[in-house]
């Protein structure tokens, strides 16, 4: 857990902002060493590659005053200025930097947020002042220039056409100086790119075999690196940034006589792992068409067969059912006639092989290209974009999400830079607009809820795809929350982002929201969208097959964010390549003995100590005040303000009369309560896991984390029901594991489980009542109503 930290989700090329202090609680972070494992837990600190020049904060573009560190939580509003007055700072955070806080751009805006926290999440000012907060909204005054020859489907763009070149001269011309945020990313962008230059070629480094993970960090690395180096050359004119990217291009075409690079039969992308050819493909596109002006006709030759040789043939050959490709081709649904391939796979293979085949269209002789895009835009629109259900929730995980998005708004992108039509892609499915609304609240106080996998090294894998889709679905709102987050320096930030946008993201959001479809069903709330140190539950009652191998057997599972710690916290990754990791679904599927996919290694009940059951199709039942923040950063609501979410369970487990669990807010979103009603049940083990230090008495079990305290008591349950803890490993009557991988379950160092233990089983209601220790003016609520979970309503705890 370590809070998670968020760098699980890292970017790893995230870079300054104007709103840090060197003095701040995160910076200066020296690049580690690579990890090649795909596995992490959550007391590690870092697990990418991280560059970061200081550390990250888009900064809302508001009309914000000077920040001066005031700690007062409230001021006047300026509305003669038109300025926001609001000075406060949350308690906790340092490094506030009132200089870069308060720099100006054009039309008088300025960054909103004053910080980074630890967690590197936006901090913001606190206050109740309204002027200069504004629904989000796209002010024309400083758009885009527009588009001097928009293009069609029968009239290619020319090259560069995944980046126009008319967005490229506006940047140059005069929005990087005068925007905010793209002067920050920009300079970001540039400083990644110089501090890479003098690195070796990216080496050919298998990761557990070309059939386990293969080359993919080695092709992820080389599309970072592209992608920073070509932006830098096209806004500076150095041609060093160009000819290091030729150097990288040829090393990993295996042209480079001093570098060995893969096979030299054609296969050297790696097909049998053909997330990797994806991303080599997508890396060649980018290095070709953005510096097309720069290559001479050889060099576009010479990528662009490469491009065909080494990536479209392969694809092509997937996409089409050639018999050739029958090993490796399984993520190509409409090729393989295989049940929706709804995860990132699709989009991210698609995404790289359109960009590849739009980038050289107009040059190849062979027609590969052309045949090649007839068959990804079908395959993505069946497929990759059913990845949200209706209601957004990604089918994978929430880190999986990233993914994702990121190969179809790359797919997207490309079809209407070059086309100006996206073939219906993105209004395929209703969901695919939700799926930002999906990414926003599923970030909590501290980090995701990071349920299931959390997946391999994100590289250029970012959130940025909410840039592009604010202009898609007319959402500006999701461009404000993107644009505020340290992973929005980089490269297509500054084609996606429209520079006209402007507002409060948070401005008439609702702070709750039930996810409520049942394939991927979830549900959560908080008490504030601008202070991180606020409290938030989310709880997951989803179905547990669906999710292409990456979930767990979590119907119940929940996280808890309070004061700026995580109290109950997910475990992530287990061990990609241990035996059987990636095997099924399937009751029976050895994935199910590893203890970070069990039942047991979740925050939930136990019983029998038996996994739950992967048949399990659990209900939902919600409710919410409805509270919607407004524009002022600071909210305060009344005592009776809630929301809660419980869920039938009983599918989840047998030989019991009845499962039920459910999570609610009480005494004004300040104490959080979680119900289990169970009815004729077996040995039960209520779990919990935790960074915290623990001590326990009896009903009551004191953590702290993080210099803050949170008390969890037993205010209903069964005869004698007390706090202990375990250890988070893998129970002595669970199941061997495979054959050979008995030591291929991590540790979990820094964990410790809370239990509470019902023996006998039985009949009962366990509450446990968790207490964040506020500080002065705090008074608790120490005995809830006793309400089953059936008869819970937004006054039922009044």
């Amino acid at each position: 857990m370590s809070q998670s930290k968020l760098y699980p989700e890292a970017y790893p090329m995230s870079g300054g902002n104007a709103a840090y202090s060197s003095d701040g609680p995160v910076g200066g972070y020296q690049q580690p060493k690579k990890k090649r494992n795909k596995w992490l837990w959550i007391g590690l600190p870092i697990l990418l590659i991280i560059i970061i020049i200081a550390a990250v904060l888009g900064g809302v573009l508001g009309s914000r005053a000077s920040n001066n560190n005031d700690s007062s939580s409230s001021s006047a509003n300026d509305a003669s200025s038109g300025k926001n007055a609001n000075t406060g700072v949350p308690s906790g955070v340092s490094g506030v930097n009132t200089a870069g806080a308060t720099s100006t751009g054009a039309d008088g805006q300025r960054y909103l947020a004053v910080a980074t926290d630890s967690y590197m999440l936006p901090v913001y000012a606190t206050g109740t002042a309204t002027a200069g907060y504004s629904a989000p909204t796209v002010d024309s005054k400083n758009a885009w220039p527009a588009d001097p020859s928009p293009p069609s489907n029968s009239s290619i763009r020319p090259n560069p056409r995944l980046a126009p070149a008319y967005k490229w001269e506006a940047l140059t011309g005069g929005l990087i100086a005068n925007n905010l945020y793209f002067k920050q990313w920009n300079a970001t962008i540039v400083q990644n790119a110089s501090d890479t230059l003098g690195d070796d070629p990216t080496p050919y480094t298998e990761d557990g075999g070309l059939t386990g993970s293969g080359v993919l960090d080695v092709a992820r690395e080389i599309k970072l690196k592209v992608k920073n180096w070509a932006y830098a050359y096209k806004v500076t004119n150095e041609t060093k940034y160009a000819d290091r990217v030729w150097l990288e291009l040829q090393t990993a075409a295996g042209n480079n006589s001093a570098v060995s690079f893969g096979a030299d039969d054609g296969t050297r992308w790696n097909p049998e792992h053909f997330l990797d050819v994806a991303e080599f493909c997508a890396a060649f596109a980018i290095g070709y068409d953005w510096l097309y002006d720069f290559w001479s006709d050889d060099q576009r030759d010479a990528i662009m067969w490469s491009i065909l040789n080494l990536g479209l043939r392969l694809g092509y050959n997937a996409l089409s059912g050639d018999a050739s490709a029958s090993g490796y081709n399984w993520w190509a649904g409409s090729a393989t006639n295989n049940p929706e391939v709804n995860g990132n796979w699709n989009c991210v293979i698609n995404g790289g092989l359109t960009q590849a085949a739009i980038a050289i269209m107009d040059r190849d002789p062979s027609g590969l290209a052309e045949r090649t895009l007839a068959l990804t835009v079908p395959d993505a629109y069946n497929n990759c974009f059913q990845g949200p259900d209706a209601a957004g929730t990604w089918a994978e995980t929430a880190n999986y999400w990233y993914f994702g998005t990121t190969g179809a708004a790359e797919m997207v992108n490309a079809l209407i830079t070059a086309y100006g039509d996206d073939r219906g892609l993105a209004e395929s499915n209703p969901g695919f607009n939700l799926t930002s609304v999906f990414h926003i609240y599923v970030q909590g106080m501290t980090s995701l809820f990071n349920y299931g996998d959390h997946g391999p090294n994100k590289y250029s894998s970012t959130a940025n795809s909410l840039l592009l889709w604010a202009n898609i679905f007319d959402s500006p709102r999701y461009a404000l929350y993107q644009r505020d987050h340290y992973d929005a320096s980089e490269p297509w930030s500054m084609f996606w982002y429209d520079p006209a946008t402007t507002g409060t993201w948070w401005d008439g959001l609702p702070l709750d929201r039930h996810f409520d479809v049942q394939e991927d069903q979830w549900a959560t709330g908080r008490s504030t969208w601008s202070d991180n140190s606020g409290t938030y539950w989310a709880m997951r009652a989803a179905k547990l097959t669906g999710h292409q191998t990456h979930g767990d057997l979590d119907v119940g599972d929940f996280v808890l964010d309070a004061m700026g710690q995580r109290w109950a916290g997910e475990l992530g990754s287990g061990q990609y390549l241990s035996d059987g990791y990636f095997s099924s679904e399937a009751q029976d599927s050895e994935r199910w003995l590893y203890y970070r996919k069990r039942t047991e290694g979740q925050n939930t009940l136990l019983i029998n100590n038996l996994n739950q059951n992967v048949d399990a199709a659990p209900t939902g039942n919600w409710g919410s005040s409805g509270t919607a923040q407004g524009p002022a950063p600071s909210l305060n609501v009344s005592t009776d303000d809630t929301a809660y979410f419980w869920t039938d369970m009983t599918s989840a487990y047998n030989g019991t009369g009845g499962v039920k669990r459910g999570i609610r807010f009480l005494n004004g979103r300040q104490q959080v309560l979680l119900q289990d009603d169970v009815t004729d049940s077996p040995s039960l083990q209520w779990r919990m896991h935790t960074n915290a230090t623990i001590e326990t008495n009896q009903a009551t079990a004191t953590l702290t984390l993080g210099g803050e305290t949170l008390i969890a008591s037993i205010v209903q349950g069964p005869s004698g029901a007390t706090f202990s803890t375990a250890q988070p490993t893998r129970s002595s009557s669970d199941p061997a594991l495979p054959t050979g991988t008995e030591d291929a379950d991590q540790p979990n160092p820094g964990v410790t489980v809370l239990t509470v233990d019902a023996t006998d089983g039985g009949t009962f209601s366990l509450q446990v009542l968790f207490t964040p220790q506020w500080g002065n003016g705090f008074t608790a609520v120490d005995a809830p109503p006793n309400v089953a979970l059936d008869s819970w309503s937004l006054t039922s705890h009044n």
